[in-house]
């Protein structure tokens, strides 16, 4: 059964790599493009319009006018962490699943040059997009790492802040995702989270969709649920601190700390 389970959360997770790479090609192929799939149901990506979505979840268009329009044109989020964050100077901060590199950018404007922000993405060909991007706005103080949120390409307790828009849900294993995010914090660092959830259980149909998980539907957790999954990691203080949209399936952001 435990050899069935790791095979199949294998095979969700290619599946998936293999559409945001598609997502990242065709975002450098024609800048600006969505990254929704339109065939899909239901979607963390947004309408056509990148800029009416990124308002939508609360992105200020003045801090994105200064970004590539393929950073944009690469995300797929449903939050802005950045925003929420409270990100200070000199601060590191890792982003879980950083695509074109979106919130790395906001991120590392808002820390500062003696602050640093890296993004890890299990796709190549976003990491590629990301670091093509970094070289575009000239910032010195981020990084760019291929590995898989559930096995950190980082060491242990040398990060202050996580963020992570709409990733976390596409992971198979989160109890992992929350346990590698504790490790790598430092005593009395935090996380700030926006991601997909529901109100109740989702049918075993739609959890056996692989464009379901693509979508960003079929991995989403009860609200309770995922709030419990970062306890049993270790976090305290974990709460809700917004929502948006109603309904079976929404977005909302969490807030977590790690013990000092």
């Amino acid at each position: 059964m435990v050899g069935r389970m790791v095979k199949e959360n294998e095979d969700i997770k290619e599946y998936v790599k293999e559409r945001y790479s598609a997502v990242a090609k065709r975002t450098e192929a024609a800048s600006g493009a969505s990254c929704c799939d339109t065939s899909a149901s239901a979607s963390c990506c947004g309408p056509t319009s990148k800029a009416e979505y990124a308002q939508r979840i609360g992105y200020d268009l003045r801090e994105l006018s200064e970004l590539p329009d393929t950073a944009i044109g690469a995300s797929a989020g449903c939050g802005n962490p950045t925003a929420l964050a409270g990100l200070k100077e000199g601060e590191v901060v890792l982003d879980l699943g950083s695509g074109g590199g979106i919130d790395v950018f906001l991120a590392a404007k808002k820390v500062g040059p003696t602050g640093k922000a890296i993004g890890v993405d299990m796709t190549q060909e976003m990491i590629d997009l990301a670091m093509k991007n970094a070289e575009e706005v000239g910032f010195q103080n981020v990084e760019f790492r291929k590995g898989d949120i559930e096995d950190l390409p980082v060491e242990d307790e040398t990060v202050d802040v996580i963020i992570s828009n709409c990733v976390i849900n596409l992971a198979p294993d989160k109890d992992r995702v929350f346990s590698e995010a504790y490790r790598v914090l430092r005593p009395g660092g935090r996380i700030m989270v926006s991601d997909i959830v529901t109100d109740g259980g989702l049918p075993e149909e739609v959890r056996n969709n692989p464009d379901a998980w693509a979508a960003c539907v079929a991995g989403a957790l009860d609200e309770k649920v995922y709030m419990e999954k970062i306890r049993n990691a270790g976090f305290k203080d974990v709460r809700v601190i917004a929502k948006r949209s109603g309904g079976r399936i929404y977005s909302a952001e969490f807030e977590a700390h790690k013990p000092k």
